[in-house]
């Protein structure tokens, strides 16, 4: 079976560094908020290119401290995708901000800018772009919002846009470390990244109750700690983290040069490679349960990332949306189908996987 993910198949030497990772904070008697959580921040803010990152306990949670510690909250707005994993609207809610959904770009499932000016209001004080699937795309734009920019990055670790990096752009970057990520944890884990020292040092209280030192306690925080064996592993992974990428790249470079089936549409190609990482590799299929049943017969797993768009969700119901609707998300949620693209595949698994889409037929 090719599995859409394969961490039995990663690297020895990887596996040796993280258990070295895991016995280091072992022997060191130290687990939550000590020096591997703050060695991770400094190298995850260096290769984001930020002044500041903040560990948390994950990606949802690092969107809410983010949208907290610049005090949006009750009576204000964050627009957003409804094309995206449920932790980013609901942490926009969290917040005690009141989400508004617009429509995506139906070549590449991202945010649509005529969408989300149509959802602008008085009340609106920011946009959550969403990285979806790994990719970052006309970032200029996005910038120039009257409205603060946040980015939602969980997918697109590494992924740049004329050099700069997923998380650079906005106010601040949020991040997940779920194990399928391209920089995974062995467990829950994310991190925000910004320049702003305000948001720095809000985010860093709130996460840890809303302590400014022991027992004493400002804000209403939370308990939302990256935690020390966390740290250590994401440490030991990071310098590996480009070329994974890479490779991620070099698969899917493949699947655009070799799957021709006129049943099945790829999304809009980058305008350069370090646009895209590759968290996920996604095709569009109007057959797409015929396809899915197509490649589990020939041992090929896929998902569907997302079937279930945030407005159509039951925690969802009553969300305010682009007055033109949202057919463009609700379509690509019937058609998206995720297939293999991780850097333990073999090219023979590339090959296998190009031909079964290949000879996939109504």
């Amino acid at each position: 079976m090719i599995r859409m993910n394969n961490f039995k198949a990663e690297p020895a030497a990887l596996r040796e560094q993280e258990l070295a990772a895991v016995k280091r904070v072992f022997d060191s008697g130290w687990f939550i908020l000590g020096k591997e959580v703050e060695t991770f921040e400094k190298s995850w803010a260096d290769f984001c290119g930020r002044k500041f990152a903040v560990g948390v306990g994950n990606g949802m949670d690092a969107i809410e401290i983010g949208l907290r510690a610049m005090g949006i909250g009750p009576g204000d707005e964050v627009v957003t995708t409804p094309m995206t994993a449920i932790a980013s609207v609901l942490a926009i809610v969290r917040a005690g901000a009141t989400p508004v959904l617009a429509d995506v770009d139906l070549a590449s499932a991202l945010l649509d800018p005529a969408s989300v000016a149509r959802c602008l209001t008085k009340k609106t004080k920011a946009v959550l772009l969403v990285h979806l699937y790994g990719q970052v795309r006309e970032m200029e734009k996005w910038q120039k919002l009257d409205v603060a920019l946040v980015e939602d990055c969980a997918q697109a670790h590494g992924a740049r846009w004329n050099g700069k990096h997923a998380g650079s752009f906005g106010a601040f970057g949020a991040f997940s470390f779920y194990p399928t990520k391209n920089l995974g944890a062995k467990g829950d884990a994310g991190a925000l990244v910004t320049d702003s020292d305000e948001i720095a040092t809000s985010a860093k209280r709130i996460r840890n109750y809303g302590a400014t030192d022991r027992y004493h306690h400002v804000d209403p925080g939370m308990n939302s700690r990256l935690d020390e064996m966390q740290a250590a592993i994401l440490s030991a992974r990071l310098p590996w983290l480009e070329r994974f990428n890479a490779r991620n790249r070099q698969i899917a470079a493949r699947y655009v040069a070799e799957i021709k089936n006129p049943r099945i549409e790829l999304l809009a190609s980058p305008l350069a490679p370090e646009n895209h990482v590759y968290y996920l590799f996604v095709v569009r299929c109007a057959e797409r349960d015929r396809l899915m049943k197509f490649l589990k017969d020939r041992e090929i797993e896929s998902l569907i990332h997302f079937p279930v768009p945030a407005h159509q969700q039951e925690c969802g119901r009553g969300i305010r949306c682009d007055p033109k609707g949202l057919t463009n998300a609700e379509r690509h949620a019937r058609e998206c189908l995720s297939i293999p693209c991780h850097p333990q595949m073999s090219d023979d698994d590339v090959d296998l996987v190009v031909r079964a889409l290949n000879q996939f037929s109504l």
